[in-house]
């Protein structure tokens, strides 16, 4: 009893490779995004085989859709991808999706409030200390 792979794999599914596409090497050593920076799509997401929850080649996230970074990840330790939550979108069957830089433009400057409140307290130290 053998397996009819003609069940399995359709020899006409278009394999999207957005993992590998538009990328020449490893990233940029820092990320273009920041957590919680407000975004917008410039790229639709259709499912690569990597949400294993719909065929490939479905569209998960159309162009144009607006969201927030929610985390940043590395894939392979040289391709960046966001997690971005978008909000809102009717159409769409997931909430959160990876994304690389190129298919996010930013809507919002990102601040980064850690380092922000970190440069408050060495200069509150640097006040502190030099009145001794």
């Amino acid at each position: 009893m053998g397996v009819d792979h003609k069940e399995i794999v359709d020899a006409n599914t278009f394999l999207h490779d957005s993992v590998t596409a538009n990328r020449s090497g490893k990233d940029e050593e820092k990320a273009k995004f920041g957590i919680g920076q407000k975004v917008k799509l410039i790229k639709e997401i259709v499912n690569d085989g990597t949400y294993p929850h719909a065929p490939i080649g479905t569209l998960l996230m159309p162009e144009g859709s607006i969201g927030y970074i929610k985390s940043v990840g590395e894939f392979l330790q040289v391709i960046r991808v966001y997690e971005v939550h978008f909000f809102g979108v009717m159409d769409a069957p997931v909430e959160i999706v990876g994304c690389r830089e190129h298919e996010l433009e930013a809507m919002e400057d990102y601040r980064d409030e850690v380092e922000e409140e970190l440069e408050f307290m060495r200069k509150h130290r640097e006040k502190y200390y030099s009145k001794d």
